[in-house]
C-alpha cells in the first residue's frame, strides 16, 4: 500500500459512505428516507473514521487537500507531496461518488426533484449569499485544521491491548467532523474539503442521471477555495501562537 493508493482508497470510502447517507436520506423509496440532519452528520463523521482507519497507517490519512496544504504550511508535510496527495484524493472522491450513484440508481430514477439528486453529490447553500457562503466554508475549515494541529497521538501502544484498539486513534477527527457538521454545517452543507465537493460535482456532470439539473459550477469555487484559505489561515494562526 503506497501513500497515493491509501489516500485514493481512504477518500473513496469517505465519499461512498458520506454521500451514501445523503442518498439514503433524501432519495425516494429508501429505507432511510427522511432520516434528517442528525443521521447525515453522524454518518459523515463515521465515514471519516473509516477512511482514516484504512489510510492512516500508510499516508497519515489526509483525505482532504486542505489538510495537506495546512500541514505543509506548518512545516509538518513536504510540499512536494501535496499535489500527488490531492490528485489521489480527487480521484478517490470521484470513484466513491460514482459508486453511490450505482448503489442507489433505482432510487435516483424514482426521485423527480433534481436538487435532491444533486445533493447526493455536492454541496449547495441553504441561502445563496456568496460572501457568507464562502465565510461558512472558511470558518469551518479553520476549525477543522486548527483543532487537528492540537491532536496528540491517540494510538494504544500497549502490546497487551486487544487487537484493533489502535484504530481508536481515528476517533478524534471523527468527533471533530461531527461537531462541525452539527454546529456549522447548516448553511452550506460543510464541504470543508475541496475534493469532497469537486470530485462528486464532476461525476454529477458526467453521469447520465435522468432528470438531473446543471451542476452549479458558478458556486463550485466556494467549497474549493474556502477550505484551502481556511487551512492556510489555521496553519498560520497555529504557528503564530507558538506551536
Amino acid at each position: 500500500m503506497t501513500p497515493f493508493l491509501a489516500e485514493f482508497i481512504g477518500t473513496a470510502l469517505l465519499i461512498l459512505l458520506g454521500n451514501g447517507v445523503v442518498a439514503n436520506v433524501v432519495l425516494n423509496g429508501t429505507k432511510g428516507n427522511g432520516g434528517g440532519w442528525i443521521v447525515i452528520t453522524t454518518a459523515w463523521a463515521l465515514a471519516v473514521f473509516v477512511g482514516v482507519v484504512v489510510a492512516g497507517p500508510y499516508s497519515g490519512a489526509h483525505l482532504n487537500p486542505a489538510v495537506s496544504v495546512g500541514l505543509a504550511i506548518a512545516g509538518k508535510f513536504e510540499w512536494s507531496q501535496v499535489a500527488p496527495y490531492a490528485l489521489a484524493q480527487l480521484l478517490g472522491a470521484m470513484l466513491g461518488s460514482a459508486l453511490v450513484w450505482l448503489k442507489y440508481k433505482d432510487h435516483f430514477d424514482a426521485t423527480e426533484n433534481p436538487d435532491l439528486k444533486m445533493a447526493c453529490f455536492c454541496t449547495s447553500p441553504a441561502i445563496r449569499n456568496p460572501f457568507l457562503n464562502f465565510m461558512s466554508e472558511f470558518i469551518g475549515s479553520i476549525v477543522l485544521i486548527f483543532v487537528i494541529f492540537h491532536f496528540t497521538n491517540a494510538e494504544i501502544a500497549d502490546t497487551k491491548t486487544p487487537v484493533g484498539l489502535g484504530s481508536i486513534g481515528a476517533m478524534p477527527v471523527m468527533l471533530l467532523v461531527w461537531a462541525i457538521g452539527l454546529s456549522l454545517g447548516g448553511t452550506t452543507g460543510y464541504a470543508i474539503n475541496p475534493v469532497r465537493d469537486l470530485g462528486p460535482r464532476i461525476i454529477h456532470a458526467i453521469l447520465p442521471i435522468a432528470g438531473k439539473r446543471g451542476s452549479d459550477w458558478s458556486y463550485s469555487w466556494i467549497p474549493v477555495i474556502g477550505p484551502l484559505l481556511g487551512a492556510g489561515f489555521a496553519a498560520l494562526l497555529y504557528l503564530f501562537i507558538g506551536s
